[in-house]
């Protein structure tokens, strides 16, 4: 028995001291001082902004009008006695298209011209007893006032036959008025008369309308806000209107179609409607193939001028401040990251037209911008190069724009 716990003592001093030398190596172990790798510069996809030409265009909303109307109204009265056209057809400037009852009208211009031929017929005898009045006055055969009586009545006559003249035309041209012709042409309407209806000379209510479509107009409204802002620009010299086909107009139809000929605006006109603070801009657009009727919606894509050194910078760059300013993240010579404030004129396709807040040559960056904040460092590649190696920066799925 006591040799069984002298043998036990040793035993239990070499496994205390293997315990306390694992320790001790175990706290000089944690002692050590460890040197961590240095993070990996985020690397982020950038494009480099550069001035461009871009030809500036606003899209405004108008409807079509007819190039020429024309309201068929009678000018004298009588029942109609043919209707000679086809409603919805084209007719043609001096066509007939109503034929008046013409008989009291040729009974009246009988009645002119006989009067006429009666006064034509007195004024020979009348003018000569004057002249024979006039020889006796020489020789005072006969008083001064028979003379002049016989004078009198010889200017009477005259103006007897002047006014049955008149009286043969005026019975004449109503008598033409019983044909009502077209005074354009284009396409007319329905009627509102049939055959055997009685009408009045000028009446309130149009016979029918004519409308010339070929040209057409398009009538736009423009705010004074945005006229005032195209002349600052234009006083300013960022934009210029001395291109080729500035007075070219675009329209898009109702179904989201372009018309595939371009019109020309005619002029601005000069009047702001109070109501809607607008001035509206008259476009004739060739329509030969009736496709444009009045009355339709269209849009009109109008050009404003042309930006000679416009910055253009894809859309997805942009992010907005809690008061939704935009600001872009650029990045500068040395390699770090800027937040840069915008003013954006407008979207053009899928980019931002910059005002302000960038210059030329300025690296924005387009993918990656999740992962870095303004004040650090970054490694800034092409975002087309980016894409050629495979590589996603920003993690983004949205392709970046390229200018136009």
């Amino acid at each position: 028995m006591q040799l069984h716990k002298t043998v036990n003592k040793p035993l239990k001093l070499i496994v205390l001291l293997i315990i306390l030398s694992g320790g001790v190596l175990l706290g000089s172990c944690e002692r050590q001082p460890q040197s961590a790798p240095p993070p990996p510069v985020p690397e982020v996809a950038v494009v480099t902004t550069q001035p461009q030409q871009v030809e500036l265009t606003t899209e405004l909303p108008g409807r079509t009008s007819a190039y020429l109307v024309a309201e068929i109204r009678p000018q004298v009265n009588g029942l109609i006695q043919k209707r000679l056209f086809k409603e919805g057809s084209e007719v043609k400037a001096g066509q007939v298209l109503y034929q008046i009852d013409p008989a009291p009208f040729q009974a009246a211009l009988d009645n002119a011209k006989a009067s006429l031929a009666r006064a034509e017929a007195n004024r020979p005898a009348i003018r000569l007893r004057m002249q024979r009045y006039q020889e006796l006055l020489a020789d005072k055969a006969v008083s001064r006032q028979d003379y002049d009586d016989a004078d009198a009545a010889l200017k009477q006559a005259e103006a007897d036959v002047e006014v049955w003249k008149a009286a043969v035309e005026s019975a004449r041209i109503n008598l033409g008025y019983t044909r009502v012709t077209a005074p354009i042409s284009g396409r007319i309407g329905r009627s509102s008369v049939t055959d055997g209806a009685l009408v009045t000379a000028h009446q309130p209510v149009a016979l029918s309308t004519i409308q010339q479509l070929d040209p057409i107009y398009a009538d736009v409204p423009q705010s004074t806000t945005e006229l005032l802002r195209l002349r600052r620009r234009l006083e300013d010299g960022s934009l210029n209107q001395n291109g080729r086909n500035q007075q070219k107009v675009k329209l898009i139809l109702e179904d989201n179609t372009l018309y595939p000929l371009e019109g020309t605006l005619q002029f601005r006109d000069i009047t702001v409607d109070p109501t809607t603070g607008s001035v509206i801009l008259r476009v004739v657009v060739p329509n030969p193939e009736g496709v444009l009727l009045p009355g339709m919606f269209v849009r009109a894509v109008v050009k404003e001028g042309i930006n000679e050194q416009a910055i253009l910078i894809p859309q997805q760059t942009v992010s907005r401040d809690p008061k939704g300013n935009p600001a872009v993240l650029i990045v500068d010579a040395e390699g770090k990251v800027q937040q840069r404030m915008l003013t954006l004129d407008r979207a053009i396709g899928d980019q931002w037209l910059v005002s302000s807040g960038l210059a030329s040559g300025e690296r924005v960056i387009v993918e990656g911008m999740q992962k870095v904040r303004p004040g650090a460092s970054v490694k800034a590649v092409p975002v087309d190069a980016g894409r050629k190696d495979g590589a996603e920066p920003g993690n983004t799925s949205q392709p970046a724009a390229k200018s136009n």
